[in-house]
């Protein structure tokens, strides 16, 4: 538990965490008003349909948003990643989640009383300021992502959903593998493919010395070449 202190500790002083506008006294206040939990690997944090019951902060670990689709198909909205809150729309909105959320590893989640975001922190200009800009950047996301996967062929998404996947976690010390390991059926699910599709795009990718692959280790060799595959569509 200490570490898991520690860990929320770090979010409330990082900079890139909206806890970081809080002042002294709200950074108090917060600590007050917190619930800490660990999640082991794939498991829900929330479902689709539930009800909000405050605002969700990823302390430590990776996490895929997504929703299920006809015949139980998923489709992956978005990856998460600390200090990344999640769940927010919903809780904003006052309505039930329209998206689940999943661990990919083992991940620490700090749920935050929704009185104290309502009642408090959103009095709060700069922070109530972060969130909307927060809900602009995600819908600006989620409008690219829409053209993406409506529009490019399985070679362009693909390598487009490989770059996401390095700006969002980044790569091991090697400086080539990628700092997430997806299920074949996971990274079918970012791309809007078949899973039979995206093992066979993935060895095509390298066969041409693109990308390496080991297991769920996805090494990247030539970003450069991703990155036109991904714009040529």
């Amino acid at each position: 538990m200490l570490k898991t202190f520690v860990g929320f500790k770090n979010i409330i002083d990082n900079p890139k965490s909206i806890f970081y506008l809080l002042t002294p006294d709200e950074k108090e206040e917060l600590q007050r008003n917190i619930f800490i939990a660990n999640y082991r690997r794939n498991e829900f944090i929330f479902k689709e349909r539930d009800k909000p019951n405050g605002l969700i902060t990823l302390v430590e670990g990776k996490v895929k948003i997504f929703k299920e689709g006809v015949g139980g198909r998923e489709q992956i909205i978005r990856m998460a990643k600390p200090p990344g809150i999640i769940g927010y729309r919903a809780l904003l909105s006052n309505e039930d989640h329209i998206a689940s959320a999943l661990t990919l590893e083992e991940s620490v989640i700090c749920t935050i009383k929704s009185d104290f975001i309502m009642n408090r922190a959103l009095k709060n200009s700069d922070f109530s300021f972060e969130i909307i800009k927060k809900l602009a950047h995600e819908l600006a996301f989620a409008n690219g992502r829409m053209i993406t996967l409506t529009q490019k062929h399985i070679r362009g998404r693909l390598a487009e959903s490989l770059l996401l996947l390095k700006d969002k976690y980044g790569v091991e010390n090697d400086g080539t593998t990628l700092r997430v390991y997806l299920s074949r059926e996971d990274i079918a699910n970012l791309s809007n493919m078949t899973t039979s599709n995206a093992i066979r795009t993935l060895a095509n990718f390298a066969s041409e010395r693109v990308i390496a692959i080991d297991g769920r280790k996805i090494k990247v060799l030539d970003a450069d070449r991703l990155e036109r595959v991904s714009k040529l569509g």
